[in-house]
Protein backbone atom coordinates (compact mmCIF):
# COMPACT_ATOMS: atom_id res chain seq x y z
CA UNK A 1 0.00 0.00 0.00
CA UNK A 2 1.29 3.45 -0.87
CA UNK A 3 0.58 6.71 0.93
CA UNK A 4 0.37 9.95 -1.01
CA UNK A 5 1.62 12.99 0.84
CA UNK A 6 -0.22 16.27 0.39
CA UNK A 7 -3.26 17.21 -1.56
CA UNK A 8 -3.30 17.34 -5.37
CA UNK A 9 -3.12 21.13 -5.11
CA UNK A 10 0.04 20.94 -3.01
CA UNK A 11 1.67 18.43 -5.37
CA UNK A 12 0.72 20.56 -8.37
CA UNK A 13 2.21 23.63 -6.69
CA UNK A 14 5.43 21.71 -6.04
CA UNK A 15 5.65 20.58 -9.65
CA UNK A 16 4.99 24.13 -10.75
CA UNK A 17 7.85 25.42 -8.60
CA UNK A 18 10.17 22.74 -9.99
CA UNK A 19 9.22 23.64 -13.56
CA UNK A 20 9.73 27.35 -12.84
CA UNK A 21 13.14 26.67 -11.28
CA UNK A 22 14.08 24.55 -14.28
CA UNK A 23 13.06 27.30 -16.71
CA UNK A 24 15.01 29.84 -14.67
CA UNK A 25 18.14 27.66 -14.77
CA UNK A 26 17.84 27.09 -18.52
CA UNK A 27 17.23 30.77 -19.26
CA UNK A 28 20.10 31.74 -16.99
CA UNK A 29 22.42 29.33 -18.80
CA UNK A 30 21.39 30.67 -22.21
CA UNK A 31 21.94 34.24 -21.01
CA UNK A 32 25.37 33.31 -19.62
CA UNK A 33 26.42 31.57 -22.85
CA UNK A 34 25.15 34.55 -24.87
CA UNK A 35 27.23 36.81 -22.64
CA UNK A 36 30.27 34.61 -23.27
CA UNK A 37 29.69 34.86 -27.02
CA UNK A 38 29.54 38.66 -26.74
CA UNK A 39 32.72 38.80 -24.66
CA UNK A 40 34.59 36.46 -27.00
CA UNK A 41 33.09 38.00 -30.17
CA UNK A 42 36.38 39.60 -31.37
CA UNK A 43 38.14 36.24 -30.98
CA UNK A 44 35.29 34.34 -32.65
CA UNK A 45 35.20 36.86 -35.51
CA UNK A 46 38.90 36.31 -36.20
CA UNK A 47 38.31 32.55 -36.14
CA UNK A 48 35.54 32.86 -38.74
CA UNK A 49 37.90 34.90 -40.91
CA UNK A 50 40.42 32.07 -40.52
CA UNK A 51 37.82 29.59 -41.78
CA UNK A 52 37.09 31.80 -44.78
CA UNK A 53 40.71 32.39 -45.62
CA UNK A 54 41.99 28.81 -45.33
CA UNK A 55 40.63 25.79 -47.16
CA UNK A 56 42.14 23.64 -44.40
CA UNK A 57 39.49 24.88 -41.94
CA UNK A 58 36.47 25.59 -44.13
CA UNK A 59 34.72 22.71 -42.31
CA UNK A 60 34.69 24.97 -39.23
CA UNK A 61 31.44 26.54 -40.46
CA UNK A 62 29.70 23.18 -39.95
CA UNK A 63 30.88 22.45 -36.42
CA UNK A 64 28.59 24.75 -34.40
CA UNK A 65 25.39 23.84 -36.35
CA UNK A 66 26.22 20.14 -35.99
CA UNK A 67 26.87 20.56 -32.25
CA UNK A 68 23.49 22.27 -31.88
CA UNK A 69 21.84 19.41 -33.77
CA UNK A 70 23.54 16.83 -31.56
CA UNK A 71 22.28 18.72 -28.49
CA UNK A 72 18.73 19.00 -29.92
CA UNK A 73 18.76 15.26 -30.62
CA UNK A 74 19.20 14.68 -26.89
CA UNK A 75 16.17 16.82 -25.95
CA UNK A 76 14.16 13.91 -24.51
CA UNK A 77 16.98 12.95 -22.14
CA UNK A 78 17.46 16.59 -21.19
CA UNK A 79 13.79 16.96 -20.25
CA UNK A 80 14.06 14.18 -17.67
CA UNK A 81 17.55 15.06 -16.39
CA UNK A 82 17.55 16.82 -13.01
CA UNK A 83 19.18 20.24 -12.85
CA UNK A 84 21.70 20.18 -10.03
CA UNK A 85 24.20 23.06 -10.34
CA UNK A 86 27.74 21.88 -9.64
CA UNK A 87 30.78 23.77 -8.40
CA UNK A 88 32.84 21.46 -10.67
CA UNK A 89 32.01 23.94 -13.42
CA UNK A 90 34.56 26.28 -11.89
CA UNK A 91 37.34 23.94 -13.08
CA UNK A 92 36.79 24.40 -16.85
CA UNK A 93 35.97 28.07 -16.23
CA UNK A 94 39.32 28.51 -14.48
CA UNK A 95 41.09 26.62 -17.29
CA UNK A 96 39.33 28.84 -19.83
CA UNK A 97 40.42 31.97 -18.01
CA UNK A 98 44.00 30.66 -17.83
CA UNK A 99 43.97 29.78 -21.56
CA UNK A 100 42.62 33.25 -22.37
CA UNK A 101 45.33 34.91 -20.29
CA UNK A 102 48.09 32.81 -21.85
CA UNK A 103 46.68 33.50 -25.31
CA UNK A 104 46.58 37.24 -24.66
CA UNK A 105 50.12 37.35 -23.30
CA UNK A 106 51.59 35.12 -26.00
CA UNK A 107 49.34 36.26 -28.86
CA UNK A 108 48.29 32.62 -29.29
CA UNK A 109 44.97 32.44 -31.13
CA UNK A 110 44.37 28.74 -30.48
CA UNK A 111 44.50 29.16 -26.69
CA UNK A 112 42.03 32.06 -26.77
CA UNK A 113 39.65 30.16 -29.04
CA UNK A 114 39.77 27.05 -26.89
CA UNK A 115 39.12 29.30 -23.88
CA UNK A 116 35.67 30.02 -25.34
CA UNK A 117 34.80 26.32 -25.59
CA UNK A 118 36.08 25.71 -22.05
CA UNK A 119 33.95 28.63 -20.84
CA UNK A 120 30.80 27.19 -22.43
CA UNK A 121 31.54 23.77 -20.90
CA UNK A 122 32.10 25.37 -17.50
CA UNK A 123 28.86 27.35 -17.64
CA UNK A 124 26.82 24.25 -18.52
CA UNK A 125 28.39 22.25 -15.70
CA UNK A 126 28.15 25.09 -13.18
CA UNK A 127 24.54 26.13 -13.87
CA UNK A 128 22.91 22.88 -15.02
CA UNK A 129 24.90 20.20 -13.22
CA UNK A 130 26.83 17.05 -13.96
CA UNK A 131 23.91 14.96 -15.24
CA UNK A 132 22.99 17.50 -17.89
CA UNK A 133 26.68 17.88 -18.74
CA UNK A 134 27.01 14.12 -19.29
CA UNK A 135 24.17 14.25 -21.80
CA UNK A 136 25.68 17.23 -23.62
CA UNK A 137 29.31 16.10 -23.31
CA UNK A 138 29.71 15.01 -26.94
CA UNK A 139 28.24 18.17 -28.53
CA UNK A 140 30.33 20.34 -26.20
CA UNK A 141 33.61 18.51 -26.83
CA UNK A 142 32.80 18.44 -30.56
CA UNK A 143 33.14 22.24 -30.54
CA UNK A 144 36.92 21.88 -30.14
CA UNK A 145 37.05 20.70 -33.78
CA UNK A 146 36.20 24.21 -34.96
CA UNK A 147 39.44 25.62 -33.49
CA UNK A 148 42.22 25.89 -36.12
CA UNK A 149 45.67 24.60 -35.21
CA UNK A 150 48.41 27.19 -34.62
CA UNK A 151 50.69 27.74 -37.60
CA UNK A 152 53.71 26.64 -35.57
CA UNK A 153 52.11 23.22 -35.02
CA UNK A 154 51.03 23.06 -38.68
CA UNK A 155 54.65 23.63 -39.71
CA UNK A 156 55.82 20.86 -37.38
CA UNK A 157 53.23 18.38 -38.71
CA UNK A 158 53.33 19.31 -42.39
CA UNK A 159 56.95 18.54 -43.26
CA UNK A 160 56.96 14.93 -41.95
CA UNK A 161 53.66 14.37 -43.78
CA UNK A 162 55.19 15.81 -46.95
CA UNK A 163 58.11 13.36 -46.67
CA UNK A 164 55.81 10.39 -46.03
CA UNK A 165 53.67 11.29 -49.06
CA UNK A 166 56.76 11.73 -51.25
CA UNK A 167 58.31 8.45 -50.05
CA UNK A 168 55.17 6.40 -50.70
CA UNK A 169 54.57 8.11 -54.05
CA UNK A 170 58.11 7.31 -55.23
CA UNK A 171 57.73 3.66 -54.16
CA UNK A 172 54.48 3.38 -56.12
CA UNK A 173 55.98 5.15 -59.14
CA UNK A 174 58.77 2.56 -59.14
CA UNK A 175 56.16 -0.19 -59.09
CA UNK A 176 54.67 1.40 -62.22
CA UNK A 177 58.12 1.41 -63.89
CA UNK A 178 58.34 5.20 -63.78
CA UNK A 179 61.82 6.47 -62.85
CA UNK A 180 61.69 8.77 -59.84
CA UNK A 181 64.06 9.99 -57.16
CA UNK A 182 63.14 11.74 -53.91
CA UNK A 183 65.31 14.52 -52.58
CA UNK A 184 63.71 15.99 -49.48
CA UNK A 185 60.19 16.93 -50.49
CA UNK A 186 61.09 17.13 -54.19
CA UNK A 187 60.44 14.21 -56.55
CA UNK A 188 62.71 14.16 -59.60
CA UNK A 189 61.10 12.62 -62.68
CA UNK A 190 62.72 12.05 -66.07
CA UNK A 191 61.17 15.17 -67.59
CA UNK A 192 60.15 17.33 -64.61
CA UNK A 193 60.40 17.88 -60.88
CA UNK A 194 57.48 17.63 -58.47
CA UNK A 195 57.54 19.81 -55.36
CA UNK A 196 55.43 18.30 -52.57
CA UNK A 197 54.44 21.59 -50.98
CA UNK A 198 52.88 22.19 -47.56
CA UNK A 199 49.44 22.31 -49.22
CA UNK A 200 50.12 18.77 -50.51
CA UNK A 201 51.13 17.40 -47.11
CA UNK A 202 47.69 15.89 -46.59
CA UNK A 203 47.06 17.84 -43.39
CA UNK A 204 44.00 19.45 -44.97
CA UNK A 205 42.58 16.04 -45.87
CA UNK A 206 43.47 14.74 -42.42
CA UNK A 207 41.57 17.52 -40.63
CA UNK A 208 38.53 17.36 -42.91
CA UNK A 209 38.40 13.56 -42.99
CA UNK A 210 38.87 13.37 -39.22
CA UNK A 211 35.87 15.66 -38.70
CA UNK A 212 33.87 13.68 -41.24
CA UNK A 213 34.87 10.46 -39.49
CA UNK A 214 33.57 11.75 -36.14
CA UNK A 215 30.23 12.77 -37.68
CA UNK A 216 29.92 9.52 -39.64
CA UNK A 217 30.72 7.36 -36.61
CA UNK A 218 28.18 9.28 -34.52
CA UNK A 219 25.31 8.93 -36.98
CA UNK A 220 25.86 5.40 -38.27
CA UNK A 221 27.50 3.45 -35.45
CA UNK A 222 26.40 2.85 -31.88
CA UNK A 223 29.21 0.54 -30.78
CA UNK A 224 31.91 2.63 -29.01
CA UNK A 225 34.70 0.36 -30.30
CA UNK A 226 33.54 0.71 -33.91
CA UNK A 227 33.26 4.47 -33.47
CA UNK A 228 36.80 4.69 -32.11
CA UNK A 229 38.20 2.51 -34.90
CA UNK A 230 36.49 4.60 -37.59
CA UNK A 231 37.72 7.91 -36.15
CA UNK A 232 41.30 6.71 -35.61
CA UNK A 233 41.47 5.09 -39.05
CA UNK A 234 40.96 8.47 -40.72
CA UNK A 235 44.65 9.21 -39.99
CA UNK A 236 46.19 6.36 -42.07
CA UNK A 237 43.47 6.69 -44.71
CA UNK A 238 44.19 10.40 -45.19
CA UNK A 239 47.95 9.76 -45.37
CA UNK A 240 47.63 6.92 -47.89
CA UNK A 241 45.15 8.74 -50.08
CA UNK A 242 47.31 11.86 -50.12
CA UNK A 243 50.32 9.76 -51.16
CA UNK A 244 48.14 8.27 -53.91
CA UNK A 245 47.32 11.80 -55.06
CA UNK A 246 51.03 12.68 -55.27
CA UNK A 247 51.69 9.44 -57.15
CA UNK A 248 48.83 10.17 -59.54
CA UNK A 249 50.26 13.63 -60.15
CA UNK A 250 53.61 12.01 -60.90
CA UNK A 251 52.07 9.60 -63.38
CA UNK A 252 50.19 12.37 -65.19
CA UNK A 253 53.27 14.59 -65.24
CA UNK A 254 55.36 11.74 -66.63
CA UNK A 255 52.81 11.08 -69.39
CA UNK A 256 51.57 14.56 -70.23
CA UNK A 257 54.08 17.07 -68.88
CA UNK A 258 54.14 19.61 -66.06
CA UNK A 259 50.74 21.10 -67.01
CA UNK A 260 49.11 17.99 -65.52
CA UNK A 261 50.40 19.00 -62.07
CA UNK A 262 48.76 22.44 -62.11
CA UNK A 263 45.43 24.23 -62.41
CA UNK A 264 42.10 22.51 -62.84
CA UNK A 265 43.58 19.04 -63.21
CA UNK A 266 45.36 19.31 -59.88
CA UNK A 267 42.20 20.58 -58.13
CA UNK A 268 40.15 17.80 -59.68
CA UNK A 269 42.61 15.28 -58.28
CA UNK A 270 41.97 16.74 -54.82
CA UNK A 271 38.20 16.25 -55.09
CA UNK A 272 38.68 12.75 -56.49
CA UNK A 273 41.09 11.62 -53.79
CA UNK A 274 38.93 13.01 -50.97
CA UNK A 275 35.98 11.10 -52.45
CA UNK A 276 38.20 8.02 -52.50
CA UNK A 277 39.07 8.55 -48.84
CA UNK A 278 35.39 8.75 -47.92
CA UNK A 279 34.69 5.61 -49.98
CA UNK A 280 37.40 3.77 -48.04
CA UNK A 281 35.79 4.96 -44.82
CA UNK A 282 32.45 3.53 -45.96
CA UNK A 283 34.06 0.20 -46.91
CA UNK A 284 35.77 0.05 -43.54
CA UNK A 285 32.49 0.74 -41.72
CA UNK A 286 30.79 -2.01 -43.76
CA UNK A 287 33.56 -4.52 -42.93
CA UNK A 288 33.37 -3.61 -39.25
CA UNK A 289 29.62 -4.21 -39.32
CA UNK A 290 30.14 -7.64 -40.91
CA UNK A 291 32.75 -8.57 -38.31
CA UNK A 292 30.50 -7.35 -35.50
CA UNK A 293 27.58 -9.41 -36.76
CA UNK A 294 29.75 -12.50 -37.16
CA UNK A 295 31.10 -12.07 -33.62
CA UNK A 296 27.58 -11.68 -32.18
CA UNK A 297 26.40 -14.81 -34.03
CA UNK A 298 29.39 -16.74 -32.73
CA UNK A 299 28.59 -15.71 -29.16
CA UNK A 300 24.93 -16.64 -29.62
CA UNK A 301 25.78 -20.21 -30.66
CA UNK A 302 25.82 -22.42 -27.52
CA UNK A 303 29.07 -24.30 -26.89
Amino acid sequence: MTTEVGTPEVRAAGLGRDAAARRTALVGTLVAITGAIVIFSPILYQMVLHWRGSDDYSHGFLIAPLALYFAWERRNKLRSAPIEPSWLGLVPLALGSLALMIGRLGVEQMAMREAFVLTVIGLVLLLLGYRVFRILAFPLVFLFLMVPLPQSLVNVLSFPLQLIAADLAVDWLHMLRIPALREGNIIHLASANLFVAEACSGLRSLLALGTLGVVFAYFFRRNPVERAVIVLSTIPIAILVNAFRVCLTGVLTHRFGEAAAEGVIHQTEGFFTFGLAFALLLVEAWLLQLLSRAWRRKRAVPA
